[in-house]
């Protein structure tokens, strides 16, 4: 039960976050071709112009032999009208670019031998400092010298992306793709499993995982638990983030195994049990294949634990593995009543809104809580970013190709609660007979709030809290089409699941079950429970191990 909880606590925690890329434009002194090289900067500190043609070329003062943290670093007559270039360490960004500013330098760009991060203050350095300042990597550093020597001008701007990426198209089928086909799952998975519930079953089936029915007390416990993570992240992101990688490992290693499952069992290879022995989890003998797909899932996810942070392939993996772990919880965390899914997609709303809009007045940056941690604090030691998100690189040409490539960000939260939601509507349907209209209803409300985030996110180019628009979205769809049906009493509380008992005529034990009736699918239960009084005493079932014991006959036999 904890373990669930912390995945999806987990989960919750990321939001969309954007970085500033920009480029430098060396070229040799009073002439206009050149070079355009990636940097990282803080439009907080200044704005970079995004034309080329508009920004001012400048010499540059190469001071790579000095980090820039005291007077008596600046040379003599000080950087009159020049770009410094120094090296990054032994002090703040602010003390480096103040140094640079009083000292007459029209902007500061900071050679970094470890990975670029925006060059980070307060509120009150920003107002202070009017010219830009930027990051530059120390790879390019040597090219620029082996390029254009010591006599060189460079020219900082920040060309504008296009507004719409591709990759938005991506983002948007994976996340409506999870919601439907884990809503679908679980609603069927749900109904399936009631139908079994007084048979037998001594096989495969029975190794399932179960599933959580959630209480408002457990929302209550949950939310708190958002909140304190993430200020924990926050303080201490880089003792925590390294724990948030580990359950990722696991957690989606466990969501692969569970989806590929249902497929492998279809195969008609590797039935045969390991033999006897007393190993942890394997003392139930588990059959072959069910060890090699085991060890598969957790390949998988091992080797993006490994590569987590090469860009140009590990965010496919990143993607896979975080779909199996959202479709994983959404079969596994059930709502009994649409009561539950508006007390958790509210408390959710307003989780995601406050940490967005609302901590900015409260931290010393200005910056939002949700923010800094789904992007990584910009004083951060490891650079590793929390990997509870969909990822997609831009897909649009641009001079930032140059740099590390961008991201759009989905973070799981924003599928699995909405998700929950789909579920129950699914389960719903199928008890009340409703053809799935209210599962489609809030599949397409999912759909459509998740195009409004979208359309803001271009708009007012930041990070949007996504529950903002898909909770509205999805809650008022289901809602509506509740009302519609005068089935609201029902929805709301989940009586539907719980219809009144069915008075049944007595029983010929003689007599073959028929195929079951509309009734015995809404409430089976009643179906099967009163009739051992009248009936036979049933044989003694067999010994728990004679499955086992044919299955190693079988497996002897081939």
């Amino acid at each position: 039960m904890g373990f669930l909880w912390s995945l999806l606590w987990a989960a919750l925690l990321i939001n969309q976050a954007v970085g500033e890329y920009g480029m430098a434009h060396f070229s040799e002194l009073g002439k206009s071709k050149g070079k355009d090289y990636c940097i990282f900067f803080n439009s907080k500190w200044a704005h970079l112009p995004q034309d080329l043609n508009k920004a001012s070329r400048l010499q540059t003062y190469d001071l790579t032999a000095s980090v820039l943290c005291s007077a008596s670093d600046v040379p003599k007559g000080g950087f009159p009208n020049r770009i410094a270039m120094v090296l990054r360490g032994n002090c703040t960004f602010y003390e480096k670019v103040r140094l640079a500013q009083i000292n007459g330098a029209k902007g500061l760009l900071i050679v970094s031998k470890e990975r670029l991060i925006p060059p980070f203050g307060n509120k009150t350095q920003y107002e202070e400092i009017d010219i830009p300042v930027a990051l530059l990597s120390y790879s390019d550093l040597l090219d620029i010298t082996k390029s254009f020597g010591e006599k060189r001008q460079v020219a900082m701007y920040a060309p504008s992306e296009p507004v719409v990426d591709y990759n938005m198209v991506i983002i948007f089928l994976m996340a409506v793709g999870t919601v439907a086909v884990g809503g679908y799952w679980a609603g069927s998975r749900d109904i399936k499993k009631r139908y079994m519930k007084h048979k037998r079953d001594d096989g495969v089936e029975k190794q399932d995982e179960e599933t959580v029915d959630v209480t408002p007390i457990m929302i209550a416990v949950f939310v708190v638990m958002c909140c304190s993570m993430l200020v924990l992240l926050y303080l201490f992101y880089d003792h925590l983030v390294y724990m948030i990688i580990v359950i990722f490992c696991l957690a989606s290693s466990v969501g692969l195994y569970s989806c590929l499952w249902p497929f492998v069992r279809r195969v008609p290879f590797g039935k045969c049990r390991i033999p006897e022995n007393n190993l942890p989890y394997c003392h139930k003998r588990p059959q072959v294949r069910m060890l090699l797909l085991s060890a598969l899932c957790v390949a998988v996810s091992i080797t993006w634990g490994v590569f987590r942070n090469e860009d140009q392939w590990a965010w496919v993996l990143q993607d896979a593995l975080g779909i199996a772990f959202c479709i994983y919880m959404l079969k596994t965390i059930r709502l009994p009543t649409f009561k539950a899914c508006t007390l958790l997609l509210v408390v959710l709303f307003i989780y995601d809104v406050f940490f967005v809009f609302i901590t900015p007045y409260f931290t010393k940056s200005g910056e939002s809580i949700m923010v800094e941690v789904a992007a990584g604090p910009s004083g951060s030691s490891t650079h590793e970013k929390l990997p509870m998100v969909l990822k997609v690189p831009r897909l649009n040409f641009s001079p930032l190709s140059l740099c590390d490539r961008p991201f759009s960000l989905l973070g799981f939260g924003d599928i699995l609660v909405p998700g929950l939601l789909v579920a129950y509507c699914h389960r719903f349907d199928i008890l009340m007979q409703s053809s799935r209209i209210y599962f489609l209803a809030c599949t397409v409300g999912y759909g459509v709030g998740l195009l409004i985030t979208f359309v803001a996110l271009a708009l007012m180019e930041m990070g949007q809290p996504a529950l903002l628009y898909l909770v509205p979205c999805t809650l008022l769809t289901s809602l509506t089409v509740a009302l519609w049906r005068r089935e609201l009493p029902l929805f709301w509380t989940g009586s539907g699941f719980v219809p009144p008992p069915i008075v049944m005529a007595p029983i010929n034990c003689t007599q073959t079950p028929g195929p079951p009736t509309a009734e015995t699918i809404v409430n089976p239960e009643p179906q099967i429970s009163d009739t051992s009084s009248q009936c036979e005493e049933p044989a003694q079932s067999a010994p728990e191990n004679v499955p086992h014991l044919a299955e190693d006959a079988a497996c002897k036999s081939d």
